[in-house]
């Protein structure tokens, strides 16, 4: 297939980018249940923008507390309806991995993109990476994705092609890339 018919997408994290995170024992965590599941803001938004400009989106997440036995599977399959009755998302791929399983498709390994890569025909020089680690960004710069890392307090050694504050920001900067490139 050529170059021309090869499709642009973009890599959302889920915890952090989609959804708020939570904190445990002061740490970053995912949501364990649906009250503590809470949209961030603007993510409608965004996504609704990034569709009509001809964007593949999709969620790649790490979800480690499935293999701890810290999170119900049942949990993670309603959070994944819930995204997909709410935002319209191409696909969500789960890593429910932890990291002594050393799978290929835990964050940081490129392993979930590039799936979805040769999937979905993607040109992942013309795609992005959005997330909130350092796990997402070496993940998305291993695939050679441009990284967009949405700053928190939590994230700001974090090393990224762009920085910026939130959802809304990202589908600018990703909007202002695409004119430069198509220029």
């Amino acid at each position: 297939m050529s170059d021309s018919q090869m499709k642009r997408a973009v890599f959302l994290d889920r915890d952090g980018v989609v959804n708020e995170v939570v904190f445990r024992n002061g740490e970053v965590a995912s949501p364990r249940s649906l009250e503590e599941f809470t949209w961030t803001e603007g993510i409608q938004k965004a996504i609704n923008q990034l569709k009509s400009a001809s964007f593949l989106v999709f969620i790649i997440t790490n979800q480690p507390d499935i293999a701890r036995k810290k999170m119900d599977p049942l949990f993670l399959d309603q959070v994944s309806k819930l995204i997909h009755q709410e935002l319209p998302i191409d696909e969500i791929v789960v890593c429910p991995h932890d990291n002594q399983d050393n799978c290929p498709c835990r964050k940081p390994k490129p392993g979930m993109i590039l799936t979805l890569a040769q999937k979905w025909n993607i040109d992942l020089s013309q795609s992005f990476l959005i997330g909130d680690s350092w796990k997402d960004m070496s993940a998305g710069k291993a695939a050679n994705c441009k990284t967009i890392l949405i700053q928190r307090d939590y994230n700001l050694e974090t090393e990224a092609d762009f920085k910026v504050k939130n959802m809304a920001s990202a589908t600018d900067l990703i909007f202002f890339a695409n004119r430069l490139i198509e220029w």
